[in-house]
C-alpha cells in the first residue's frame, strides 16, 4: 500500500480532481491506480480566504513497487495498514459471565468487545434506555425537574451523548484500538466521514441512535444489557469480588467486574471508599462556558462568515498565566448549545452541545482552569468531590437553579448583567443572569481573564464585552483515579477500574480505547492463548 501524505487540493474541488491528483503524484496512468482510501483530511487556513483540504492517501496500484521506485518523495512511503485483531476468542459461553458497570463510552465499547468474541457480558446501567433518558432530559431542559438517575450524565451512552459526540484524541495507539471505535461507530451508523477527518464528531441526534445500535449488537451476539440497574454494593470473599447488588436487593454473582461508571458517579466512589477500594484525589480543571457568534469564528478561523461546506469552525486555545495555572479551551462546540448537565439536587453544571450540522447560530467552549488538591477545602480521595459540588451549589444561587448568566464585560467588572448585547443565548434549559464571577474562587476568576486578554489576540473579538459566560463547567474529568495494576485490575481481585469515571481517560475516544483494553484483560482471564498454556 502507498501512502501519500500532503496532498493538497482547494476545499472545493471534486472527487475526480482528487482521483487526478493522486494519478499525477504517483505519476501513473488511470488504470494502473486501483483503488484509493482517505485516511486523515484537515484543513489549511494559513493563506484565507483561500482554504485547502490536506489529506493522507492510501492508494492500492498497479505495480507497486516499481511505481515507489520511480517517484521521490518524503511524502510518498509504503505502509502496511493496520488492523485491529482482538486476540481472544471464546470457544463457549462462560459460565461466569463478566459484569460491567456503566453504559458510557468505557462501559459499552467493553460490552461490545466481549459479546462480540463469545463471552457473554451483563451489562448494568443506572439511569434508563436512551429513548426513555432522552424524554427525561428534554423534560429536564423544559420544566427544571431533574431525575437524579436519569440526566445529562446518568443513562444509556454515558455523558458523552449528550455532547456532541467529539472522537478527537491525542492518544498514541499502534494496535489500531482508535480506528477499531471508529469502525464500529461507522458500522452502528455514525457517518463514513469520521473515520478521516482530522476532528471527527457525530452529533448528539446522531450519536443516540448509534448507541441504540450498539445495544442491539450486544444483545444479538449474547450479551445483556439491564437498565436502571445501579450496583450499590460489592460483595467481597477473601479479596476476591464475588457479585454486586443491584438496587439494594438483587445479588448477582461475579467473579470479573468492569468498573465503567463515568465521571459523576459521587455516590458510587463514597461506596467504593467505604469498601475501601485503593484511589486517589487527581488534579483536573474546572471553568465557564462561553459563548460567541459562530460568524465571528468563522471568520478569523476561515476568513468569511459563511462557512459553506466546510461546517462551522472550531478553535482550541491555551495559556500559561502569571500564577502558573494554565488556561485552555475545553469541548468546543461549533453551532451548539450550552446545556443544563445537572445531575444531583441544589447543584448545577454545564457542558455544551451540538447536532451532526452544527448549525446554530452560537459558537461555544468552556474556558477552563486547572485545580489541583491544594485548592480543595477538604483532605482525602474524595476532595475533589466536594470541591466540585461546593462550586456546583454556587452556580445554583447564583441564578436560582437557573443556569447563570453573565456578559464578559460585567465578569470583569464584578456586576450582574441586565440586558444582552448582540450575543443571544443558545441554551438547553432556562437561564437567568446571575453573579457568575462569584462561583470560582478569585485566583480562578483573575487566572481566566488575564487568558481572556491573551485569546482576544489570537481570535478577533474573543474578548468582546457581550460574549456571554455560563458556568459551571465542573465536570471535565474525574476528580479521582482508582488504582489499578498493568493487568488493569484492582488490589480486589476481580474488579477491573475503567475508562475516565476511572482516571484513565479522557473523552469519548480514549474512554472508549479503555474499554476494549479491560475487554481485552477480561478475554484473556477466560480464554488464554496459545503462549500463556504452554
Amino acid at each position: 500500500m502507498i501512502q501519500i501524505s500532503q496532498l493538497k487540493l482547494p476545499c472545493t474541488h471534486t472527487q475526480q480532481e482528487l482521483r487526478e491528483k493522486i494519478e499525477r503524484t504517483l505519476r501513473i496512468r488511470p488504470e494502473e491506480l486501483i483503488e484509493y482510501s482517505i485516511e486523515k483530511q484537515s484543513i489549511d487556513a494559513r493563506k484565507k480566504p483561500q482554504i485547502f483540504y490536506v489529506y493522507t492517501i492510501h492508494a492500492s496500484v498497479l505495480q507497486e513497487k516499481k511505481v515507489f521506485k520511480k517517484v521521490h518523495s518524503k511524502n510518498i512511503t509504503i505502509v502496511e495498514k493496520k488492523v485491529y485483531q482482538c486476540p481472544f476468542h471464546a470457544e463457549s459461553t462462560p459460565a461466569d459471565r463478566p459484569v460491567i458497570i456503566g453504559s458510557g463510552p468505557a462501559g459499552l465499547f467493553c460490552a461490545y468487545m466481549l459479546a462480540e468474541h463469545g463471552f457473554a457480558p451483563i451489562l448494568l446501567e443506572r439511569g434508563k434506555a436512551i429513548e426513555e433518558r432522552k424524554k427525561d432530559v428534554d423534560s429536564f431542559w423544559e420544566t427544571g425537574k431533574l431525575n437524579p438517575e436519569s440526566n445529562v450524565q446518568f443513562g444509556e451512552g454515558g455523558a458523552g451523548t449528550f455532547s456532541d459526540g467529539k472522537l478527537n484524541t491525542l492518544v498514541k495507539d499502534p494496535s489500531g484500538r482508535n480506528r477499531k471505535v471508529l469502525e464500529i461507530f461507522v458500522k452502528e451508523g455514525a457517518p463514513e466521514e469520521i473515520l478521516y477527518v482530522n476532528k471527527p464528531h457525530i452529533g448528539t441526534d446522531l450519536l443516540m441512535n448509534v448507541v441504540k445500535n450498539m445495544r442491539k449488537t450486544i444483545q444479538s451476539n449474547g450479551g445483556e444489557v439491564r437498565f436502571e440497574s445501579k450496583v450499590t454494593e460489592l460483595c467481597i470473599t477473601d479479596g476476591q469480588i464475588c457479585g454486586v447488588v443491584i438496587n439494594k436487593e438483587q445479588f448477582l454473582p461475579a467473579k470479573s467486574v468492569i468498573l465503567a461508571i463515568g465521571h459523576s458517579a459521587r455516590d458510587t466512589f463514597s461506596m467504593l471508599l467505604d469498601r475501601q477500594i485503593p484511589m486517589e484525589q487527581k488534579a483536573f480543571a474546572v471553568g465557564l462556558r462561553i459563548q460567541h457568534p459562530q460568524k465571528m469564528i468563522n471568520l478569523s478561523q476561515y476568513g468569511r462568515e459563511d462557512a459553506g461546506t466546510l461546517g462551522a469552525a472550531n478553535y482550541k486555545l491555551t495559556r500559561q498565566t502569571k500564577s502558573g495555572r494554565g488556561v485552555y479551551s475545553f469541548c468546543m462546540c461549533p453551532g451548539g448549545y450550552v446545556v443544563n448537565a445537572s445531575s444531583e439536587e441544589g447543584r448545577l453544571a454545564v457542558n455544551g452541545m451540538s447536532y451532526h450540522d452544527r448549525a446554530g447560530e452560537n459558537a461555544n467552549s468552556a474556558l477552563i482552569v486547572t485545580v489541583t488538591p491544594e485548592d480543595f477545602p477538604e483532605s482525602g480521595p474524595l476532595s475533589g468531590v466536594a470541591f466540585q459540588r461546593k462550586l456546583e451549589e454556587a452556580a445554583y444561587r447564583a441564578a436560582g437553579g437557573k443556569i447563570p448568566v453573565q456578559l464578559y464585560g460585567d465578569f470583569c467588572k464584578n456586576a450582574i448583567s441586565t440586558k444582552l448585547g448582540d450575543v443571544v443565548p443558545q441554551m438547553r434549559g432556562g437561564w437567568a443572569f446571575g453573579d457568575v464571577r462569584s462561583i470560582m474562587p478569585e485566583p480562578l476568576n483573575l487566572a481566566l481573564i488575564e487568558a481572556m486578554e491573551g485569546f482576544g489576540h489570537m481570535i478577533h473579538g474573543f474578548d468582546r464585552p457581550d460574549a456571554l459566560l455560563a458556568g459551571i463547567e465542573s465536570r471535565t474529568s474525574s476528580p479521582v483515579r482508582i488504582w489499578r495494576d498493568e493487568q488493569f485490575e484492582s488490589e480486589l481481585r476481580g474488579l477491573y477500574p475503567c475508562g475516565e469515571g476511572a482516571g484513565y481517560a479522557g473523552g469519548i475516544t480514549s474512554a472508549a480505547m479503555d474499554g476494549i483494553k479491560v475487554a481485552e484483560a477480561i478475554a484473556k482471564r477466560y480464554a488464554p492463548c496459545p503462549a500463556d498454556q504452554e
